[in-house]
């Protein structure tokens, strides 16, 4: 048990190895998409920038010996409308002058080596300028004149808003298109495991849906190639109980002859001391109790080891092939089987119900189920008590009741009556000599025919009311 609770479901096994690998390259699959769009939309909007810094180097140039910027207002909105951001720029003259533009605009750090993507001397970095962190494009412009030549610096900086929106927007579109095919995929795969694992649930439905008697062979062919070791293990194994089950049929018959033959023979025997002591006027009392001791222990054997046989035999039986039985018939033949046993202990034993009824087994252990109940009745009803047989059919189910007026079983005991060689108090005062088998006989052969069993108080709360509800037949066609 703690095994088969450990090794947990087959079907959740393939599913947490399928997906857990599928969602974790997934997750990895989802930073590297990210990171890649990221670089991308970074690069488009330093190519963006780079043009804001052309543009205002073309408006560059010498005049009177000096580096001279001409950028309308007009420009500047221009481009702060195209990024979605604010525009910061600043031109410095050959000598390091501030010609236009921020004058506090962040220098280009030492470090910054000059961008490979572009043909141009540019250089691109981060900085913060008013508490905002910016990105900004440093170009290296020459300018000349007749007079005079050199290098402009020209820088165009924005704000990140438009790149963070961006960088968001992949974020939430990668993520969301990730978990959508890890949603589908899942989808596909459960889909997947439970057509493979088809076979095996085919395969447990037929072992379930087994007669109790089958032990043939299970098919091969029902699983896949890897699972038909199994299937013929379970064959083999099928097999080995096979055999079991018929030797101890043939033990059990066989203990049957051998313990019946020499105790038939020991009562026999116990009956002919009893008569020749009865014939012999010198014979003791003392003598005469012996041996009549004798005789009712060897009857209280056989009345046991009947019974015992008996359990083992229902225990061991499949059940045959089932076919409709008169229970009413059958009820009727037991009562006129004990009724010499009724009369000769002053009990009233009636059989109520006209009806007949049909219900499905195996006569022999109907009749034994119907013997052990009236036996029973029969040995736990004082002198003057009655026991009633009843039959009584229904449109679903036929009802076997067997009414008392003994002691009956007090309701914590009635569970446990049914387990082998236990008796109630009330029930070993009133038959001392009794065995403990008649309702686990009456319990087994009631499971071999699916019938429920029931045990209730007698008609004005007083003996044992005994029901046994049986499925019922059709009758079977007449000849």
């Amino acid at each position: 048990m703690k095994a088969m609770l450990a090794m947990g479901s087959l079907r959740g096994q393939l599913l947490r190895w399928l997906l857990l690998p599928l969602v974790v390259l997934e997750i990895i699959n989802t930073v590297s998409v990210y990171y890649n769009a990221v670089d991308a939309a970074d690069m488009a909007y330093d190519r963006s920038l780079l043009a804001s810094t052309r543009a205002l180097a073309e408006r560059v140039s010498v005049e009177g010996g000096k580096v001279v910027a001409d950028v309308p207002y007009v420009a500047l909105d221009s481009f702060e409308t195209d990024t979605l951001g604010r525009i910061y720029y600043k031109v410095t003259g050959i000598s390091g002058e501030t010609v236009s533009g921020y004058d506090d605009l962040p220098a280009v750090p030492a470090n910054v080596p000059r961008s490979e993507n572009y043909p141009a001397l540019v250089r691109f970095y981060h900085a913060n300028y008013n508490g905002q962190p910016i990105r900004i494009a440093a170009l290296l412009q020459p300018v000349y004149d007749d007079n005079m030549r050199g290098i402009a610096l020209i820088q165009v900086g924005e704000t990140l808003d438009a790149r963070k929106g961006l960088t968001r927007k992949i974020l939430f579109d990668t993520i969301a298109w990730q978990a959508a095919v890890v949603l589908l995929a899942g989808l596909l795969i459960w889909f997947a495991v439970k057509l493979v694992l088809r076979p095996l649930m085919r395969l447990k439905h037929e072992v379930e849906s087994r007669d109790v008697s089958d032990l043939s062979d299970l098919d091969p062919a029902l699983v896949h190639k890897e699972v038909r070791p199994l299937v013929q293990a379970m064959n083999t194994s099928t097999t080995r109980i096979a055999g079991l089950i018929a030797s101890q049929r043939r033990f059990i018959a066989d203990a049957s002859h051998q313990l019946r033959t020499p105790l038939t023979v020991l009562k026999t025997q116990a009956e002919l001391a009893q008569r020749a002591l009865e014939r012999s006027p010198s014979s003791s009392e003392e003598l005469r109790t012996i041996v009549a001791s004798m005789a009712d222990t060897t009857d209280s054997t056989v009345h046991l080891a009947n019974r015992l046989l008996m359990l083992a035999r229902i225990e061991h039986s499949d059940g045959g092939q089932p076919l409709p039985v008169p229970l009413r018939e059958t009820v009727q033949q037991v009562a006129l089987e004990l009724a010499l046993s009724a009369v000769g202990r002053g009990i009233d034993l009636s059989l109520e119900g006209d009806a007949e009824a049909w219900v499905h087994g195996q006569a022999l252990l109907l009749h034994e189920l119907a013997s052990n109940l009236v036996d029973n009745a029969l040995h736990y009803t004082p002198r003057g008590g009655s026991v009633v047989l009843r039959v009584l059919p229904s449109e679903e189910e036929v009802v076997l009741e067997v009414e008392d007026s003994g002691p009956g079983i007090a309701p914590e005991d009635r569970e446990r009556v049914f387990s082998p060689f236990y008796r109630a108090a009330a029930t070993m005062q009133a038959n001392p000599g009794g065995s403990g088998l008649g309702l686990a006989i009456v319990r087994d052969i009631a499971a071999l025919h699916r019938a429920a069993l029931e045990l209730d108080r007698g008609a004005g709360g007083k003996g044992l009311l005994v029901r046994v509800r049986f499925p019922r037949a059709t009758p079977p066609p007449v000849a």
